[in-house]
């Protein structure tokens, strides 16, 4: 048993409660009790399988999966099967494989792997035909913010209302997301419909993750330079600060939501940007825009450059709000100090940043396509928006040029 806090705003208002968990009944160390994990292979009680060895662990490893512990997971997953295969064959009852990795199309990178390692493992074609009938491997998306155990004060207040310590005691935020792409027969054999409004399984999860990425991870983004700037700490924090949280709420509904490359519905679209404004407004979890601007550049070259694309396929309108992050974005990497402090930055990019044309240094980050993979001085106002944003922001700091946007 452990214990769920679940902290934070939903639906404008606060949620507080306490949730203790029976989801896990034992654990096993493939280790020193590999018969074990293969005896659970040779159960036709077993259902539901899910891959969550991170995105690091989700690699192809040329090893032998037989009569050994294999390393990675990938390998024990094929030796699992493979037992099941031989144990049970046709008898054997259908099995799901869940990647909840981050990594798009997670179960399309695993089920790939699955099949380079039994080339390289030389198993028979019929396991192949066997794997194909009997094994689903879905792709899937996981949406929650977990920051783990919360601080010692608040530790302390939860335990006195709970009368009770629990060294497994997490925290979590109230919106949860789990879209699993599957037909309804993957939906059956997971026997979680019903289980959670937050769970979904459906055939096409992509505007979920076009959702998150955009409204979600793209307003962070976009918003991180200018609140770090600002000297705003924590992303709830930035919800106390009036232009910053406008800012927020206009750049994802006047700019980001109409240039999503996916059909999106607009009242989806709109429900899911309330919900990043209480998600952002969480008081319980203390979320650093300092952290978030690691790997800034990578950031908007995934998150922000294809809305900007997809904007001037519609508008030859220049997107201000997008322009002004990326503006506070290039005032970020050249500052180097906010209020007299000077501050580290974390992106891969950054000596090659420090290596371009200083005197037109807005111009030379937004033609280089080996940044972008586009040339975006090339759309039409948008160097000259930035630019412009960037000098303000320069001359009267970035709250100042917050009050400019309309």
């Amino acid at each position: 048993l452990y214990t769920i806090c679940v902290r934070g705003i939903e639906d404008g208002g606060v949620v507080e409660k306490n949730i203790i968990s029976s989801a896990v009944s034992r654990v096993l160390d493939a280790t020193t009790e590999w018969e074990s994990v293969l005896s659970v292979g040779r159960s036709n009680h077993l259902k539901l399988i899910i891959s969550n060895t991170t995105e690091v662990g989700l690699v192809l490893l040329e090893e032998q999966v037989l009569n050994r512990v294999p390393e990675s997971y990938p390998g024990k997953l094929l030796a699992v099967l493979y037992e099941r295969f031989i144990s049970l064959g046709s008898e054997a009852s259908k099995v799901v494989v869940i990647a909840t990795e981050l990594v798009p199309n997670n179960g399309k990178v695993l089920h790939s792997i699955i099949l380079e390692l039994i080339a390289f493992n030389s198993l028979a074609d019929s396991f192949i035909v066997w794997l194909n009938e009997h094994v689903y491997f879905c792709s899937s998306l996981v949406d929650r913010i977990i920051p783990g155990k919360p601080e010692q004060q608040l530790l302390k207040v939860i335990e006195e209302e709970l009368g009770y310590t629990d060294d497994l005691l997490i925290m979590a935020e109230p919106y949860r997301l789990w879209a699993i792409e599957g037909n309804q027969e993957v939906e059956e054999l997971i026997g979680l419909q019903g289980i959670d409004d937050g769970i979904v399984v459906q055939p096409d999860i992509e505007i979920f993750r076009e959702l998150k990425v955009r409204l979600l991870n793209g307003t962070h983004t976009l918003a991180s330079g200018i609140a770090f700037l600002a000297g705003i700490e924590t992303v709830s924090d930035a919800m106390s600060h009036t232009l910053l949280k406008q800012y927020i709420s206009d750049v994802m509904h006047k700019e980001i939501t109409p240039s999503i490359p996916y059909h999106v519905d607009d009242a989806e679209a709109a429900q899911f940007a309330k919900a990043v404004v209480d998600r952002f407004s969480n008081t319980f979890i203390k979320h650093l825009w300092s952290n978030i601007t690691f790997q800034y550049t990578t950031k908007l070259k995934i998150r922000i450059v294809p809305l900007i694309i997809q904007h001037y396929k519609f508008s030859d309108q220049v997107p201000e709000h997008i322009a002004f992050g990326f503006a506070a974005y290039l005032y970020y990497i050249t500052a180097k100090e906010v209020n007299g402090v000077k501050y580290e930055i974390t992106d891969d990019k950054l000596s090659y940043l420090n290596s371009l044309d200083q005197k037109d240094f807005v111009h030379a980050v937004l033609s280089d396509e080996s940044l972008w993979s586009n040339n975006l001085s090339a759309f039409n106002g948008f160097d000259l928006a930035v630019n412009g944003y960037f000098n303000y922001i320069t001359n009267n700091g970035v709250i100042a040029g917050l009050a400019l946007l309309k």
